[in-house]
């Protein structure tokens, strides 16, 4: 494919793990560069170094690499850049459009407050002609008149008055550019043509945009703010509150691919209205002008129903490789895993569950000598002692020589149901949770087959003997 010159990055600061709400922008971003022709590059917002941190910043890569967004080119370092952010600080000073300032943080509140209005510095510093020094930072000289203005894919037209923003910084008293200008200079200079991301970045638009023109660059970038993600209370997600890292999503036992399809859902729909959908698919459907500014609801039970359609979709042995890593933690000793086993109940329980995380609570009571019983599943299926005795009596008698198959265990109890004037969902509630602990599993006459005649009967016998104290 001929590049069209089309420039999108995702710009991750490596000061936490990667979040969902990281993950959607990065994802936009890609979807976009290839649908476009165009580049999707990575660059890493590392100039906070006390905040930054390498072993984060190679976790976001490798949270990247699991979703399957990969970028053109090495990853970009601001840090290796910052001498070019500090000679932009130092043009920007040269020509008047900056200054230096002294001002502490105590000493612009006592002024607001003592004038009254708006909180916000007061371009206390613009003519003292300020010497470089401790407690010295630089500030950005905002136009007193005036507006900037852009127009956003998916806000529209955008406005702010340049006197409702104040002359912000742009270096540190330490020295360090703000990654304000980080960005500024490293977009231009990366030739970045569209600029994706959350729309809590909104209000650092004007500041970018008057900078670039005080740098001389004349082209501007293409905007778009994402919507906001927000939780069932209708909460911005936060990292204190919400379970909100990818990576904590891998380790529940979701697929990479179903992760991609459902962030791909949040703020953006395909036309046709099909969710699910391959992500080939979605690169030739979605348009950045489609997304909407509405807050985006990040549906946990969404997520699990698209979770567990791509389980299914995978074949048997797909399916067996995936929930490797979760069966080798089982509640079981180890040795008592039985391969076997677990490979003639995995089409069972691929039907049933809607993470990898689930597989090893599904199948435990094959190879636990005795199940662990969720007494809540107790109460409710043998709570009535006299019919739940009557059923376990019943069942043990027939299942003492019946043949020993799923179709011959179901006729069996439905014959010891009827006998005592019972569904087949009544008779088997008790049999099943005495044999596996719960009242939720996969098929209970295709589990008692696998589990065998002597083990199923030990537990029909035990559980007897709790229901009788």
């Amino acid at each position: 494919m001929v590049d069209s010159g089309t420039r999108v990055r995702f710009s991750p600061a490596p000061t936490g793990w990667l979040h969902v709400g990281g993950a959607r922008t990065a994802l936009f971003n890609w979807i976009f560069a290839r649908q476009s022709g165009g580049r999707f590059l990575l660059r890493i917002e590392d100039t906070d170094v006390e905040r930054s941190r390498p072993e984060l910043s190679e976790a976001i890569l490798d949270t990247l690499r699991w979703l399957g967004l990969d970028w053109d080119g090495d990853p970009v370092r601001q840090s290796d850049r910052v001498e070019l952010h500090r000679d932009a600080v130092a043009r920007l000073v040269a020509s008047g459009r900056a200054y230096r300032c002294d001002c502490s943080q105590d000493e612009a509140r006592a002024r607001a407050e003592a004038r009254g209005g708006a909180p916000g510095y007061d371009g206390f510093c613009r003519e003292r002609e300020v010497e470089p020094g401790e407690g010295v930072v630089v500030r950005f000289r905002t136009p007193d008149e005036g507006q900037t203005s852009f127009e956003d894919v998916v806000r529209g037209a955008v406005s702010f008055d340049n006197a409702n923003l104040e002359d912000f910084v742009i270096q540190r008293s330490s020295g360090a550019p703000m990654f304000i200008v980080a960005n500024a200079v490293d977009d231009a200079d990366m030739g970045v043509t569209h600029v994706i991301r959350g729309e809590d970045l909104l209000n650092a638009t004007p500041k970018v945009l008057l900078l670039r023109e005080a740098l001389g660059v004349e082209r501007r970038p293409v905007f778009a703010h994402l919507p906001m993600l927000v939780n069932e209370r209708r909460q911005k997600l936060s990292k204190r509150r919400d379970d909100v890292a990818v990576g904590s999503y891998r380790d529940q036992g979701y697929l990479a691919e179903a992760m991609v399809n459902y962030l791909a859902l949040l703020g953006w729909g395909p036309p046709d209205g099909v969710e699910i959908r391959p992500l080939d698919e979605i690169v030739k459907l979605f348009r950045l002008e489609d997304v909407n500014k509405a807050p985006a609801f990040f549906d946990l039970d969404k997520l699990n129903h698209i979770n567990g359609a791509y389980l299914r979709s995978l074949s048997t042995s797909e399916f067996i490789g995936a929930s490797g890593r979760f069966l080798e933690h089982g509640p079981w000793a180890p040795g008592d895993f039985d391969f076997e086993a677990f490979e003639r109940m995995a089409p069972l329980v691929q039907e049933r569950v809607t993470t990898l995380a689930e597989v090893p609570g599904m199948v435990d009571f094959l190879f636990l000598d005795e199940p662990e019983i969720d007494q809540a599943s107790w109460n409710k299926a043998l709570g009535g002692v006299g019919e739940a005795d009557a059923v376990l009596d019943a069942t043990i008698a027939t299942y003492e020589s019946c043949p020993w198959s799923a179709e011959e265990l179901q006729v069996s109890l439905r014959a010891v149901g009827e006998g005592l004037g019972l569904s087949l969902r009544k008779a088997q509630a008790p049999v099943r949770v005495a044999v596996t602990g719960r009242s939720v599993g996969p098929p209970l006459f295709e589990s008692l087959e696998v589990l065998g005649r002597e083990r199923t009967l030990a537990r029909l016998w035990a559980a007897r003997r709790r229901l009788r104290g």
